[in-house]
């Protein structure tokens, strides 16, 4: 241990505070929402005030399920706790240990790839329990040995070398077999698969699971699905993957116990088995693209590179020759952009957080969109803001703006005038409205008194006539709406047919079908019902639009290097008479070998669920704060080490708090801590207190240095307001915190100590901070934000009058800037740090030089500039040991200017980062590390130092 250098007025000390780690603020909804819960033998379910109905009608059909979704992996789930988020216009869903429960996320997608053709919560019901099964499934061998030591946080510890493919595979494939839709009949699903092996880009396993800076590679859903589907068609018996998990949770520590598991239960390892897979869906789909006529069509000129995987989506015409069309990517985030025969792409608008690019829609020289619009504080609390870019002038804006709609699709009249918009409220209530596009103003919304979802409408060219597609029980059916009159005509009637996309063309309505086994547009007549495919394409055709004039039609088709726009003109006598059906072997083999699906049925229609009423109580946040999740060994509130506690929260994210002992081993002593943050109020309310020991070697009162021990608590309480106020392609935040510190000492033995050690007079501190970020959206292959500000301000003071003396003042700006070749990023950051010459003196609170020791004083200024580049993105593979993904650089120059009175130093350290993205033993989570060469002044040498830049998880 140093002693005080008063002298120079200048120390070199370890960058320390005494501040607690808080804990992380989770997305809630506000404090003044009820909340309600309905009972079963299995399941409670919890829901927000007002969704009654469907909360009972969601808790039957779980119980419907219990034992058919997991009768294939050997067991039921433990009984479980799903919360409805009905509050968003998201439609998601998840399942975690970290507390055990489920949510669902209930506003019913536009994405007719998603639900199909079963009701949104129904096919959450199916798909998140089977999660729970999976999960569940690790309560054996040393999965509950984990269980026991580390409750569900070393669960899930256990659960880590079962790859994520096969959760989401499996999940996939049992909301197949268990109902009349699912993914694994969706020919969206799996075309970019399809797309890859018609291309012959017979990727192989490393890259399949941890993906690529260049290629699409399918994502872990549907590569999942294919393996844990054609596992369960070929094996044997029909559990073989609850045999594999048995066998894997006895002993699942070692490196890829998974694979060995699985090459001792079924003489295959997952490379193997994936091999298979793809030799034989690459037979499977050649066969079929032979048998299949393809209609001729026009792509239209983009600027993409064929090397970096692009897609160009979703067209709508601005004109008879212009198509407007998101384009998105590895490379890019996603854009509107203008294409034409013959002349170059053209860039017209970086979107935000885009809401459903499905039902991207043009007319009157008008582009609209939906974005996402995120209450500032209360995360589950998500709206829609319609946005309307008006080419004549390229100049977007929101209409009117500050609303909070709940709309999940909006399309223009051809005229622009008018909006079809549908939405589903915090009540599961489905509306289509027709609204005033230059105001917003509902000028009517149509009836709806079975409440059927309406999904993707489009106004015809006359601007009176809408097509719109609807959810009954028996299927999807499609209608023909006269907006003026609300009268309505089916064209369709309801089947199991994922219909969408309808666009009324002169005396037909347009549609797409998977009905030939793959998407692909089709006409009805509507005074007859007759059908005719209008398209043929390698891969299936997607998002049909007219021309204004009504000659020609365009779409986009799926291929290996991204989805490309095309053109062809519309002429009914060359219209082809409708395929047969193909049969979708996964499928069909992998529901007559579900054991579930002999209970369930392939159908799970929406009126099979009735039962005796479940009463609903109240559901009150406080008393259920109290749900411990973790306990034995859990993480400290810094996250740096493992300690024996308790860690709490409660499902609805109300309350963390997390308590313990630890040892630390390099001073030899113990410490107790508890931390407990409240975050059902606007403010975040934080509380942690620690008390421990400290052994160091210092100087004694008898002279020369000795080893002593003393006592320490800290304690600190305070609140924060932590803001989400993103509004466009720049993600922007805004956070504001104040505490009360308190750090003191017994029996501290040294008669000198550090300027950072509290000593034997306790140290009072008042903290207050402010940060603001604004930084645009990053593409997968950018290496940092390409545009952006940051800006943080730090006030530390003791202004009680009695302890250690002590005040400082920081503030610090980052410019975030592009660089010189794509993906490049500059970064330059500025600080400046004020800290008086009193009793104590904090770690910085500004950006300090990379190597350089932390210099206490008086004044600091540092100065940094960095500059981020990819090396290299490759597909490097050591065997199932390691694949690498990419290799990336980062040079930078950092300064710092210190001064004291009577003192004035400058320092600077500058090197040269070089930094690996990888993926260890077949993992999909990614994890970077790298060498760093670094000189400095202040020592005055070269240093090679390694580098953990990102663990991943």
């Amino acid at each position: 241990m140093r002693t005080l250098w008063p002298a120079l007025g200048l120390a070199v000390l370890p960058a320390t505070a005494p501040a607690q780690t808080l804990l992380p603020v989770e997305q809630q909804l506000p404090a003044a929402v009820r909340w309600y819960e309905v009972r079963t033998p299995h399941f409670r379910v919890v829901y927000p005030q007002g969704f009654e109905e469907q909360a009972r009608r969601t808790a039957r059909r779980l119980e419907q399920v219990h034992e058919p979704a997991g009768a294939s992996l050997g067991l039921a789930g433990r009984p479980v706790t799903v919360v409805l988020q009905t509050r968003n216009t998201i439609g998601n869903g998840f399942v975690t240990l970290l507390p055990r429960h489920s949510e669902f996320y209930t506003t019913f997608p536009q994405d007719p790839f998603l639900p199909g053709t079963l009701d949104w919560l129904d096919q959450l019901t199916v798909h998140e329990y089977r999660h729970v099964v999976q999960f569940d499934k690790a309560h054996q061998g040393l999965g509950q040995l984990g269980y026991l030591l580390g409750g569900y946080g070393g669960l899930g510890l256990t659960t880590l070398g079962v790859p994520d493919w096969f959760a989401e595979g499996d999940a996939v494939g049992t909301e197949t077999a268990l109902t009349r839709s699912g993914r694994g009949r969706i020919p969206n699903f799996d075309a970019y698969f399809r797309a890859n092996l018609l291309a012959g880009r017979r990727y192989s396993y490393a890259k399949a699971v941890a993906g690529s800076y260049r290629d699409n590679v399918p994502n872990h859903y549907v590569l999942g699905y294919f393996l844990t589907t054609r596992l369960k068609r070929t094996a044997p018996e029909p559990g073989v993957w609850g045999a594999v998990l048995n066998r894997y949770y006895r002993f699942p520590v070692y490196p890829l116990s998974f694979s060995d598991k699985l090459r001792r239960t079924t003489g295959l390892r997952p490379d193997d088995l994936y091999q298979q897979t793809v030799r034989e869906l690459d037979s499977l789909w050649r066969r079929e693209a032979t048998n299949r006529p393809v209609t001729p069509a026009t792509e239209l000129p983009v600027a993409a590179s064929e090397k970096i995987f692009t897609d160009y989506q979703y067209p709508q015409y601005l004109n008879d020759h212009t198509v407007v069309a998101l384009k998105s990517g590895l490379g890019h985030t996603p854009r509107l952009v203008a294409l034409r025969p013959g002349q170059p792409e053209r860039e017209l608008w970086v979107m935000g957080l885009h809401h459903n690019p499905e039902q991207l829609s043009a007319g009157g020289g008008k582009v609209a969109w939906l974005e996402f619009r995120y209450h500032p504080r209360w995360q589950q609390q998500v709206y829609s803001e319609l946005r309307v870019l008006d080419m004549t002038t390229s100049r977007s804006r929101l209409i009117r703006p500050g609303r909070r709609t709940r709309y999940t699709t909006a399309v223009l009249s051809p005229d622009g005038k008018r909006l079809l918009a549908v939405s589903t409220d915090s009540s599961y209530q489905h509306r289509l409205h027709l609204l005033d596009a230059e105001t917003g103003r509902e000028l009517r919304t149509f009836s709806n008194p079975l409440n059927q979802p309406y999904l993707h409408p489009r106004f015809g060219a006359d601007g009176r006539t809408a097509a719109v597609v609807r959810l009954e029980t028996a299927g999807k059916r499609l209608e023909l709406l006269d907006t003026e009159t609300g009268q309505v005509r089916t064209l369709l009637p309801a089947a199991n047919d994922n219909l969408a996309q309808p666009q009324p063309w002169q005396e037909y309505v347009l549609f797409t079908s998977p009905r030939s086994g793959q998407e692909e547009v089709y006409a009805v007549r509507i005074g007859t019902g007759e059908v005719r495919q209008v398209t043929s394409r390698p891969v299936g055709s997607y998002h049909p639009a007219l021309s204004p004039d009504g000659q020609r039609l365009a779409f986009h088709e799926i291929r290996a290097q991204g989805s490309r726009v095309l053109e062809m003109p519309l002429n009914p006598t060359g219209w082809l008479p409708p395929a047969a059906p193909a049969p979708n072997r996964y499928a069909d083999e992998l529901t007559a070998r579900e054991p579930g699906a002999r209970t369930v049925g392939p159908v799970l229609p929406q009126d099979s669920v009735s039962g005796p009423a479940l009463a609903a109580r109240r559901y009150r946040r406080l008393p259920h704060a109290p749900n411990l999740y973790g306990w034995g060994l859990v993480q400290s509130p810094s996250g740096t080490g493992l300690n024996l506690g308790i860690r709490a929260q409660d499902v609805l994210s109300t309350t963390q708090a997390v308590a313990g002992v630890g040892y630390d081993g390099v001073e030899r002593t113990g410490r107790v801590f508890a931390d407990v943050s409240y975050q059902g109020l606007g403010p975040v309310l934080d509380a942690g207190v620690e008390q421990g020991g400290r052994r160091a070697i210092g100087s004694v009162a008898a002279g020369g240095l000795g080893e002593r021990s003393w006592q320490y608590t800290r304690l600190q309480v305070g609140s924060r307001l932590p803001l989400v106020l993103t509004s466009s392609r720049m993600l922007t935040s805004l956070s504001v915190g104040a505490y009360y510190q308190l750090e003191q000492t017994n029996n501290y033995p040294f008669a000198t100590r550090y300027l950072t050690e509290v000593g034997t007079r306790p140290l009072q501190v008042l903290l207050g901070t402010i940060s603001v970020a604004r930084t645009l959206r990053q593409s997968t292959r950018d290496v940092a934000p390409r545009w952006g500000q940051s800006l943080s301000l730090t006030v530390r003071d003791t202004p009680f009058g009695h302890g250690l003396q002590a005040r400082q003042v920081a503030g610090q700006a980052s410019f975030f800037l592009p660089g010189v070749g794509w993906h490049h990023a500059l970064r330059l950051r500025a600080g400046y740090q004020y800290q008086q010459q009193n009793e104590y003196r904090f770690g910085a609170a500004i950006f300090y030089p990379r190597n350089l020791p932390y210099l206490s004083a008086n004044q600091l200024t540092s100065l940094s500039a960095e500059y981020r580049l990819p090396l290299a993105d490759v597909h490097w593979e050591l065997g199932r040991v390691l694949y690498i993904q990419r290799l990336k650089g980062n040079a930078f120059l950092d300064g710092v200017r210190v001064a004291s009175p009577g003192l004035r130093r400058s320092y600077y350290s500058t090197g040269f980062d070089v930094s690996a993205v990888f993926n260890p033993l077949r993992l999909r989570t990614p994890l970077e590390v790298g060498l760093r060469t670094v000189y400095d002044s202040y020592y005055q040498r070269w240093q090679l130092q390694p580098l953990v830049l990102n663990v991943g998880f």
